[in-house]
């Protein structure tokens, strides 16, 4: 199916839309520029504005589109940063460089916030990596190998060098988990570097809970969660490492998960589109029924964006919130 992606893009390059869509550095920073966020989001909770931009550039009226914002995660988190002498546990060092990610930079910010306090509780020194770009993952999905090999090559030696200076590497969001782990080494198998990488990028909550096999995760939870709905990311099934969030949850005392290992139908830009956005509806309608049949005390998703997706579908008036963000809460940070 790459193979076919990357021969259509190079024969016919793509439309505007999904050009501006997957070059989230780009689209990304210039939305999160001060009163520009403002302005954006308030234009995408317009519904005149909307109609006209679905005719206009082919973003489906009804597709939740995430807010902006200027106080991003780097900022938010720098202040955060404490140095905590690092224990190796099993495969992990103890020292973690956390990949903001471009949604969970601009669209999620407070989700790092909730990385930093619930790593810095289990003792794990937690830095930011000190500069990205986009994982890639977006032009991957539309065939565009050269800005992929691009990004792959702005990337990687920062994370290298982390790596070599004796970090984790971990990200709030699935698919970029993903590109480092699978996609990247699939494509290049021959960059030391990128394998390099490969070795030392985890899941949070797969790190989590190989801290905790190793006695050193703080299972002290003073706050029930109740029933919580959660939603495995597709991209987070395909890491083949097991349903780690959920075993990270079900930790927590008086707390039940219900997982459903349904694919939400948002694939980062198919949910958007004007063309295929009743398509992923459909896909997502399985999923967004049990949650509603749950009718639990929260929803949540590893993926941002599939949580949104499937929660403007459902019946039920609770936002979604990260698993991180449910660790903290357990917690009481």
């Amino acid at each position: 199916m790459l193979r076919a992606k990357a021969q259509k893009f190079k024969n016919e390059g793509a439309r505007l839309r999904d050009r501006v869509l997957t070059s989230t550095d780009t689209v990304f920073g210039m939305t999160a520029i001060p009163v520009v966020d403002v302005t954006v989001n308030a234009l995408n909770k317009n519904a005149t504005f909307r109609t006209l931009f679905e005719k206009s550039f082919g973003v489906h009226r009804e597709a939740p589109v995430p807010e902006f914002h200027s106080k991003t995660l780097r900022k938010r988190v720098k202040p955060m940063i404490k140095s905590i002498e690092p224990k190796a546990v099993g495969s992990t060092t103890g020292k973690v460089a956390l990949y903001a990610t471009c949604y969970g930079n601009y669209n999620s910010p407070t989700i790092g916030e909730d990385f930093v306090k619930v790593f810095q509780h289990n003792n794990i020194h937690i830095d930011i990596v000190p500069k990205e770009k986009c994982c890639g993952m977006p032009k991957l999905e539309l065939g565009d190998l050269d800005t992929v090999e691009a990004l792959k090559n702005a990337n990687i030696p920062v994370l290298a060098k982390l790596v070599d200076e004796g970090y984790d590497l971990i990200a709030p969001i699935p698919s970029c988990v993903l590109m480092y782990k699978q996609e990247l080494p699939l494509l290049f198998p021959n960059d030391p570097d990128v394998i390099k990488v490969q070795k030392a990028f985890f899941d949070p909550f797969e790190y989590l809970w190989l801290r905790h096999k190793g006695g050193e995760l703080n299972t002290e939870f003073p706050n029930a969660l109740g029933d919580i709905a959660y939603q495995v990311a597709c991209h987070l099934r395909v890491q083949n490492i097991g349903i780690k969030t959920r075993d990270i949850l079900h930790l927590v005392p008086g707390t039940v998960v219900t997982a459903q290992e349904r694919c939400s139908g948002h694939d980062g830009t198919y949910a958007v589109k004007e063309e295929t956005y009743d398509k992923a509806v459909k896909i997502a309608r399985p999923v967004v029924r049990k949650v509603d049949e749950q009718q639990a005390d929260h929803f949540s998703s590893d993926c941002p964006m599939a949580a949104s997706h499937i929660a403007k579908l459902s019946d039920s008036t609770e936002k979604p919130k990260h698993p991180m963000t449910l660790v903290c809460m357990a917690y009481g940070l």
